[in-house]
């Protein structure tokens, strides 16, 4: 499958003004976390994206796309019916084509440089099959990511089948469900926040906005996990970094994480290290910071 465009989901009630938020991106240039996003999709080789939000943020956030050059769109949720719903408003702009998919409240930092959209956009088109990003997780961390059940592809090293879906599960619930082969003990496969999804997603969606009640929310990790009984779904194990902008601090070491894997690295680690020794200057005689 080809991938021409690219949906972000920002308008959900704890995440509307977290991709406004201002960063220094790795070239050392003041961007919004969501024109960082934008440049994430857009590296990826996708031709449009559409960023969905509520509907008073359409001005605020076209501002905040500053001068990124891209095809840009916005789709207002009209009401905050879940994750699934958000991803469901963006369904007339996909138009029946396969997309790729980004959180709104995460910024990802690829080993290398490398595009993290672009190595998962990479893999779906050569597979021809849904593919989302992964990462091995501790199990003190599941509350806070959706995680798949899960057997590694015998051609592929990092390459999984992906075969159960649940959306922050339980310690108990992970080790019933989501133990993967091989994978070292109190560690689960959990999204990273990107994916690359055939239409079928978008027809699972719809069914189910159709058939829930008019309050109901709609999650998007139960239509995943429809998906995988489907057709061939696939979780590309990540070696690269996420982070969480909406997390205690997550900010701050996002900002941290693009400078000290951008151009202004060795500024910043002099800064960093000025940083700590007067701090330990500043300690009183006898006390360890």
């Amino acid at each position: 499958m080809k991938i021409r465009k690219a949906v972000v989901t920002a308008a959900g009630p704890d995440q509307r003004r977290l991709p406004i938020q201002t960063l220094i991106d790795r070239d050392g240039v003041e961007k919004s976390a969501l024109a960082i996003l934008v440049e994430e999709a857009a590296a990826a080789g996708v031709e449009k994206i559409c960023v969905v939000v509520n509907p008073e943020d359409e001005f605020t956030y076209a501002n905040a796309l500053g001068d990124v050059e891209a095809d840009v769109v916005f789709a207002p949720q009209s009401r905050p019916r879940g994750y699934g719903h958000a991803v469901f408003e963006a369904a007339s702009f996909t138009a029946g084509e396969p997309f790729l998919h980004l959180v709104g409240d995460h910024l990802y930092v690829g080993r290398g440089g490398k595009s993290v959209a672009k190595r998962i956009v990479e893999t779906a088109e050569a597979r021809d099959a849904s593919v989302s990003g992964a990462r091995a997780t501790r199990e003190n961390q599941l509350a806070r990511f959706g995680a798949v059940g899960a057997k590694r592809l015998p051609d592929a090293e990092n390459l999984y089948r992906v075969t159960t879906v649940r959306e922050k599960p339980t310690p108990t619930e992970a080790e019933l469900d989501l133990v993967v082969p091989g994978m070292r003990a109190g560690y689960y496969l959990c999204f990273f926040g990107v994916h690359a999804l055939s239409p079928a997603v978008m027809e699972i969606l719809e069914r189910r906005v159709v058939e829930a009640k008019p309050d109901e929310k709609i999650g998007f990790s139960p239509a995943l996990a429809e998906l995988a009984d489907r057709e061939e779904y696939l979780a590309l194990e990540l070696d690269d970094w996420r982070y969480d902008v909406g997390a205690r601090y997550g900010v701050t070491v996002a900002q941290l994480a693009l400078a000290l894997g951008g151009d202004d690295r060795d500024y910043v680690l002099t800064q960093l290290l000025e940083l700590l020794a007067n701090r330990e200057l500043d300690a009183p005689r006898g006390e360890k910071r």
